[in-house]
């Protein structure tokens, strides 16, 4: 079980839909404070604060225990951490603004939502069905609140095989829901932005993981 679930009802079965509530990057900059060692108070928000109009919230289905065959289906600790880290060098510069970005392991999908709000194309990539419909519900339920500004796949990508994964044309028509084209395979070579949290776990995982990424890496555009 993530540490994220822990407030979740521990007897509720299925999907649960948890609210991750961002605030406003101007309204913690106006309210920082220091103590007299001269180190940052983090600001917390309490439950019955009211939201702030320059934040945002972001629904997502998720499970709030599962096997280790199905962890994508929980949010992880890393994953809202490099949520902060999208949404804080987005504030900062425009290098998020416009690019093609591809997510290995994408899970719930959270962290690609997030892009979406800047980026141009957003690949969430993962393997097995029930991640990936769960990943693509996700999308559901945020297309109006996040104003995407990319299109978005939900494709799938099983690191134990080689890239290019099959495209639709190749694949039985029982798994072409997310099956790839052979254009979209090229976007996704062409990205200039991967991105991945929590997926290192198990050392044969790890190994498969970095074999894919070194593949992108080594393909179309210069990455990050």
């Amino acid at each position: 079980m993530s540490e994220v679930h822990l407030g979740c009802p521990p007897s509720f079965s299925g999907p649960y839909i948890s609210v991750f509530t961002v605030s406003g990057i101007l309204d913690v900059a106006r309210n920082l404070e220091f103590d007299a060692d001269g180190d940052l108070l983090l600001p917390r928000r309490t439950t019955n604060a009211p939201h702030s109009r320059d934040g945002l919230s972001v629904k997502i289905q998720h499970n709030i225990t599962s096997s280790i065959s199905n962890v994508g289906l929980q949010v992880w600790k890393a994953e809202l951490l490099l949520s902060d880290f999208i949404l804080h060098r987005a504030s900062c510069s425009s290098q998020l603004h416009g690019v093609t970005a591809l997510e290995l392991g994408a899970g719930t999908g959270l962290v690609g939502l997030l892009l979406a709000r800047f980026a141009n194309t957003v690949f969430l990539t993962d393997h097995g069905t029930e991640i990936l419909d769960n990943c693509a519900k996700n999308v559901q339920l945020n297309f109006g609140s996040l104003n995407y500004q990319a299109k978005i796949y939900v494709r799938e990508l099983d690191w134990f095989n080689c890239w290019p994964p099959k495209t639709k044309i190749e694949e039985a028509p029982c798994t072409q829901k997310y099956s790839w084209t052979s254009r979209e395979i090229e976007d996704a070579e062409n990205a200039s932005l991967l991105v991945a949290a929590d997926v290192i776990y198990s050392d044969e995982l790890t190994d498969a993981f970095f074999s894919t990424l070194e593949t992108l890496m080594s393909r179309g555009s210069t990455k990050v």
